[in-house]
């Protein structure tokens, strides 16, 4: 098989690598797609300097073996079924993930190529993964499968904020997590949900696929008001997002912050407004399920479909890096021929 090595900072290499078997209980999977996340980008760009490693963490395919524990297991994916892949190991033996907070697993997480690189396995052509870890999509766009990562991650974002239909949203950020945010807040029966973003165009845009309001930082509270759930998905408007939560609200911290940022709420508001602020890092196996099901049904088709922003081959990939750390994107996805 062939994967991809960011080997420093814009400085990719494609290395041959034994093709992997699936064990009794895996499946052999053959990446079609996967997508650069913030993760990529900084490494590519030289501001998280993790040289070798072989990265691509939110990625999908078609199964093409299946170990004989799993073959032919009805519920279990089989061969010819596309697949979006949880690529986290979750021991099911430490603290956290014996309380089912299984994204929180202190156990080293990744795999390893031949010569000991770390690898997350989604940029390669080949990756074994335990049955477990493996969704099936039917016959949705292979594209809206290796979305399949940021969904289970929202989805987790949602259950940490207590969202519930009828609520009013409020988007900090409109981003790809921010729009996706806004679809699966959309289909679970938000009574309203506002996109607040720095960037005219990414308002723009956010109102074209629905936002019922959309706002600038210094306009959210007059335009948008109060809100039940406040999403942060950008790297700032913390404050802000205190700020408009109503009473008896949730401010979800989802995004990544500087490690020196400092949330500015009186403990006496807390406590007598109810106002509840929590993180949401990564995603448990309840998010994957309800995941997809969703990406299966295709009931937020379209919104993903708008959050394509371009797709690249497997030789491009250095293209494909070199454009999201040079200009605004949403996905941009790396490619093989499968699917």
């Amino acid at each position: 098989m062939r994967a991809l090595v960011v080997t420093g900072p814009g400085e990719v290499e494609v290395r041959q690598e034994p093709d992997p078997a699936p064990g009794e209980e895996q499946v052999l999977v053959e990446i079609a797609s996967c997508g650069i996340c913030t993760f990529e980008r900084r490494l590519f760009a030289g501001v998280k300097p993790w040289y070798p490693v072989s990265p691509g963490h939110e990625c999908a395919g078609v199964v093409v073996a299946a170990g004989a524990g799993v073959d032919g297991l009805r519920g279990s994916p089989q061969v010819g079924d596309r697949v979006t892949i949880d690529l986290l190991t979750r021991c099911m033996t430490c603290g956290p993930c014996r309380r089912g907070k299984t994204g929180l697993c202190v156990n080293r997480q990744g795999r390893k190529l031949s010569d000991g690189t770390v690898a997350f396995g989604g940029f390669t052509s080949l990756i074994a993964v335990d049955a477990k870890s493996a969704h099936q999509v039917g016959g949705a766009p292979i594209q809206h499968a290796a979305m399949g990562e940021p969904i289970a991650c929202c989805l987790h974002s949602l259950r940490q904020g207590q969202f519930r239909p009828g609520d009013r949203v409020a988007i900090i950020g409109g981003g790809l997590m921010g729009r996706i945010h806004m679809a699966l807040t959309r289909v679970g029966g938000a009574s309203s949900i506002g996109v607040v973003d720095l960037s005219e165009q990414r308002r723009d845009e956010a109102e074209e696929s629905g936002a019922d309001w959309v706002a600038a930082p210094e306009d959210a509270l007059k335009v948008g008001g109060k809100a039940d759930v406040v999403f942060v998905t950008a790297m700032g408007g913390v404050d802000l997002a205190v700020e408009m939560a109503d009473r008896g609200g949730a401010v979800v911290l989802y995004s990544a912050f500087a490690e020196e940022l400092k949330i500015s709420i009186g403990a006496d508001y807390c406590h007598r407004n109810e106002v509840d602020i929590v993180g949401a890092f990564n995603q448990d196996i309840e998010d994957w399920r309800r995941g997809s099901t969703l990406i299966r049904s295709g009931v937020i088709a379209d919104d993903l479909d708008r959050l394509i922003t371009a797709r690249y081959p497997f030789g491009r990939a250095g293209e494909a890096l070199s454009l999201v750390t040079s200009e605004p994107t949403y996905r941009v996805f790396v490619e093989n021929a499968t699917a």
